[in-house]
């Protein structure tokens, strides 16, 4: 089979691009097939450091655990994370090449990058026996489809099959992957295959009626129904997949093994990046996490955590207006737990001197940690490994800051004075033996008879995740008719749809 591929693309953002992909990933590795993920273009604030030193999507990073394969700069050539409304750091091949605004990506550069994104995506398919890409947004967005390097541009460029994604649990499925196909050009529709319904909820043969209709408005079939599935808790890419107040997993919190619950509040900071830090505490049986945006949420929390930004000095601001930053302090003064993670711990510092990432020059920080931070040009990306409290830890660094640590007890990269820790490491608290350490720590200081689960491991709850993702293919998909469109590509003859694109 070696360099066969498909193309997940999605009806809109969130349709469940990312956990098809997996998913897909994790049952063709089931099935012997050596097998990797692909994302041309991503925009995500969550990113993952590689073993070489490259920033990737946090996302392919998971789908290539999926494939059970080291991710690398070339599952994901290029990356943007937003700073604003407007403009995005662009990295490209995992090193950071300058900001630019929306009207200075799409206008130029994103044409730029097509052939190092297409030159990464034929040596994937040189290594592998397929190559599973993950579209971004909607292929039919066609004011851009013009400079697209990441949806039907790669499709034509290498001529790959398209499966389309639609979450029905938002409602309209149906106009959504007609509409989908009807703006696309006769040579874009030529390869679109056919649709995957996703997050359906009750009797599939109630939706059947309504596949067979789709069927002859198209001549495209369904590759299959995938129903709603709670709990996954996978990377995803753009923003919370909960409410700003929910729990962080939709799962029920299993009780806890002491007598108390442990609970949990993230400040929901602007520009929040790599919120996943949060999702080890949240699989710990008895612990609840919620994001939180105003103070009086504090005030019964065990533990607060700041998390990382790409805009520390936007977040010190955001703080400060809602009235947490003060709560913080407050917090700090009686000595109740709080955690902060890459610029949540620079935020919590002294001061902050800043002409790179917000040019805004000196900056006080909350001042609860002897830390003062300079921001570099260049992007620190690295994997430690140390240890803490006791216990070997793991992370990885995403950060422009360089922190001058001045006093308290050292903490991994950072410090800690009394209840307050600090830290640029990312994914410290997925090493199981060091998050039950501090979580025993912060029931410590907390007054809380919450003891840690001795034998929950995160990385076997993510294993399970993804084993899930890959039985949600293998039993609710035409498995048979997917290896072979990624084996033979797109039928021939498939009918055009009209309009077309404009």
């Amino acid at each position: 089979m070696r360099g066969g591929g498909l193309l997940v693309a999605g009806t809109t953002s969130d349709a469940g691009k990312s956990v098809v992909t997996a998913g897909i990933c994790r049952w063709l590795v089931r099935k012997g097939v050596k097998v990797a993920p692909f994302k041309g273009q991503n925009m995500s604030l969550n990113s993952f450091v590689t073993r070489e030193g490259a920033e990737i999507g946090r996302a392919q990073a998971m789908q290539a655990q999926a494939a059970r394969v080291e991710p690398t700069a070339l599952m994901n050539p290029v990356l943007l994370k937003p700073g604003s409304d407007r403009s995005s750091q662009v990295v490209l091949m995992g090193k950071p090449v300058g900001e630019l605004s929306a009207r200075g990506y799409h206008g130029g550069r994103q044409k730029e990058l097509f052939e190092p994104v297409m030159a990464c995506l034929e040596e994937l398919r040189g290594m592998y026996d397929a190559v599973i890409c993950e579209g971004a947004g909607s292929p039919a967005e066609i004011n851009l489809r013009r400079t697209d390097i990441v949806n039907m541009g790669i499709a034509r460029a290498a001529q790959l099959p398209v499966v389309v994604v639609g979450d029905i649990d938002r409602g309209g499925v149906f106009a959504q992957f007609f509409g989908t196909t009807a703006l696309l050009s006769p040579e874009d529709q030529q390869l679109v295959a056919g649709y995957l319904v996703n997050k359906f909820r009750g009797d599939v043969t109630l939706l059947e009626p309504g596949l067979d209709m789709l069927h002859g408005l198209t001549g495209r079939r369904t590759f299959g129904v995938l129903p709603y599935a709670h709990g996954l808790g996978i990377d995803e890419e753009d923003g919370l997949r909960v409410s700003l107040r929910g729990t962080v997993r939709e799962s029920v919190v299993a009780p806890p093994v002491g007598a108390d619950v442990l609970r949990v509040a993230v400040c929901a900071v602007p520009l929040m990046s790599n919120f996943t830090d949060v999702d080890a505490l949240a699989a710990e049986p008895g612990v609840v996490v919620r994001f939180v945006d105003r103070p009086e949420e504090l005030v019964d929390a065990d533990l607060v955590v700041v998390p990382g930004t790409r805009g520390t000095v936007k977040a010190l601001a955001w703080l400060r207006e809602r009235g947490l930053a003060d709560e913080l302090a407050r917090r700090a003064a009686e000595g109740r737990p709080v955690l902060g993670i890459c610029g949540g711990f620079q935020a919590l510092g002294e001061r902050i001197e800043d002409e790179v990432e917000s040019k805004a020059g000196t900056v006080d920080g909350i001042g609860l940690l002897p830390v003062r931070v300079r921001f570099a040009r260049e992007k620190t990306l690295a994997r430690p490994v140390g240890e803490a409290l006791g216990e070997r830890v793991e992370g990885y660094e995403i950060h422009h800051g360089v922190a001058d640590v001045l006093g308290g007890e050292p903490f991994l990269d950072g410090c800690r004075v009394g209840s307050v820790w600090g830290t640029h490491w990312h994914g410290s608290l997925e090493s199981d033996g060091f998050r039950r350490a501090f979580l025993r720590e912060v029931a410590a200081a907390a007054g809380r008879r919450f003891v840690p689960a001795p034998d929950t491991s995160f990385g076997t709850l993510r294993e399970e995740q993804l084993d899930r993702l890959g039985d949600l293919i293998e039993e609710h998909a035409d498995t048979d008719a997917l290896l072979r469109l990624i084996e033979e590509g797109a039928p021939a003859g498939l009918p055009f749809v009209p309009p077309g694109a404009p």
